[in-house]
């Protein structure tokens, strides 16, 4: 099981009310919303693995200099303690990542990032050299070109949480998107995505997307026949695919998730016990953890 850990604890965030405060006052609705998560997927899935993945650059430049747009609407303001390229987090969720980071940690629970690279193409790369079934946790779509049933690759996408997930395999993705995992990728780049600044192919949405992949096969195929007079496109459809044809050029090696980041040794089996139970307990003390860790290490101890 790999966490798109980034995505869980934003989503505590906001699903876990502020006033879930440490013994002092300090806010830790994400720290406790994030182990009741991880609490519950692993009473539901039992993985024998289970991985923390990190944004080690939630903007990686590499993507920058391809799509210069590339999450720009997530740029915090810079000020003082902001400096350039930061992330626009709330102020009360900054302070509690350090706190899921020790916690994690202190448990046992592998929490692994690459310089320069996102926690989706940690995820990538990890799903892509697993030799067993993977279940990939994130609330991010992106990560649906991971999806691979003769691998046993699935996405478990939150609905209201955790425990009322949607298990997305390739049967779910076409019925929603009309692709597979291979092809969603495609769907992604010629629909854009304005959360990630990605502007897509001018008038063509999310059905035309799925429409073009299906009659052509893949983005090489539509470019292909936009560039063939012969090959039935109206000429309205031609007409953006070739003007589009410097966003297509890149926007595919932005919108694929890496599968090839080079790695530190971690030890990714699910932990029985904690590992530093010392720190762990000091840890609970300091931020009033109680039940939501209780939780977490009854279900990692069954």
């Amino acid at each position: 099981m790999l966490l798109d850990t980034a995505s869980l604890y934003f989503r505590a965030y906001f699903g876990v009310p502020e006033s879930v405060k440490s013994p002092d006052g300090i806010p830790v609705n994400a720290v406790r919303g994030l182990l009741d998560f991880i609490a519950r997927l692993v009473q539901d899935h039992r993985p024998d693995e289970l991985v923390a993945c990190m944004d080690a650059a939630w903007r990686p430049q590499w993507r920058v200099d391809l799509i210069p747009t590339y999450k720009t609407h997530r740029l915090a303001a810079e000020g003082p303690g902001v400096g350039a390229g930061a992330e626009e987090v709330p102020d009360t969720l900054s302070p509690q990542v350090p706190v899921i980071e020790q916690v994690l940690d202190a448990l046992g629970i592998a929490r692994v990032g690459a310089a320069d690279y996102e926690a989706d193409d940690v995820i990538g790369t990890l799903a892509t050299r697993a030799a067993g079934p993977v279940r990939i946790v994130t609330g991010d779509r992106d990560l649906f070109q991971l999806v691979d049933d003769a691998r046993e690759v699935t996405v478990v996408y939150p609905v209201k949480g955790v425990g009322s997930a949607q298990i997305v395999d390739e049967a779910a993705l076409r019925e929603k998107y009309g692709v597979n995992g291979a092809q969603y990728a495609d769907l992604a780049a010629l629909r854009g995505d304005p959360s990630d600044g990605l502007p897509g192919v001018k008038g063509i949405g999310e059905k035309t997307a799925a429409q073009l992949i299906e009659r052509f096969g893949d983005l090489a195929g539509i470019r292909a026949a936009a560039a063939d007079p012969f090959s039935g496109l109206t000429p309205a459809r031609r007409k953006n695919l070739l003007e589009g044809a410097a966003y297509l050029d890149v926007a595919p090696q932005v919108v694929r998730v890496a599968t090839d980041v080079p790695l530190p040794e971690f030890d990714a089996a699910l932990p029985r016990e904690p590992l530093d139970p010392m720190t762990l307990e000091e840890l609970a003390t300091r931020w009033g953890l109680g039940s939501a860790l209780e939780r977490v290490l009854a279900v990692l101890a069954g």
